[in-house]
């Protein structure tokens, strides 16, 4: 006679339970590759997990106006969120969310070729940038020279591609050129590292507190 615990109500086997999923916050438990640590920044709640509201956010804090943060989050969460997304993971309608473990997987076109296709930084495709493009300059880009960038990156049929690598510079142009025009050779490289995202929001927020003060 089998026991009670064997069978539940109706004679059936009990049902095995589910392996919970894991967590997606997991990521940060290794070494992050250089294209994660680029996107953790916007990970806010680091949960492995970018939603729209957190790449809103994310470029509130480091000097981006409503309107194009707004956009970027539409665009960017849009444009990279369904490629990101695990294998046999449902996700709602129109939630976009970015999942940071598979980032490598949403790579665009039209871009610089900085990260290979794991994510990984490569040495001479940044080098290539100055050295190709830099003309006033050996360790800076100016407003010009940044459009010549643009161009020669350009992929054939690949609007979206276009577009994301237009808004990324430009923005990033926009917060980081110095008085003169020049984007300086450290600063691009700290947007790959995903150091200078972190330093815009640390320089806005002492700025704000000083601001208290006097």
């Amino acid at each position: 006679m089998a026991s009670k615990s064997a069978v539940t109500q109706g004679g059936q086997p009990p049902k095995a339970k589910e392996e919970p999923p894991t967590s997606m916050a997991d990521v940060y438990n290794h070494e992050l590759t250089p294209l994660q640590r680029h996107v953790a920044f916007f990970d806010r709640n680091k949960d492995g997990v970018i939603h729209p509201s957190e790449t809103y956010e994310g470029f509130r804090a480091i000097g981006c106006g409503v309107a194009l943060s707004a956009f970027s989050a539409v665009f960017i969460n849009g444009l990279l969120g369904p490629k990101t997304v695990p294998e046999n993971m449902k996700v709602g309608a129109f939630k976009f969310p970015i999942y940071v473990k598979n980032i490598h997987k949403g790579k665009h076109g039209s871009d610089s070729g900085v990260y290979d296709a794991n994510g990984r930084f490569v040495p001479e495709k940044f080098e290539e940038i100055f050295k190709k493009h830099a003309h006033t300059r050996p360790d800076a880009l100016t407003g010009k020279e940044l459009n010549e960038l643009l161009q020669a990156n350009r992929e054939p049929n690949d609007l979206k591609g276009r577009v994301g690598g237009f808004t990324e510079w430009k923005v990033l142009y926009s917060l980081c050129k110095d008085k003169e025009g020049f984007l300086h050779k450290e600063t691009v490289r700290a947007v790959y590292d995903g150091s200078l995202f972190v330093k815009l929001e640390q320089e806005r927020k002492q700025a704000k507190e000083s601001a208290k003060k006097k």
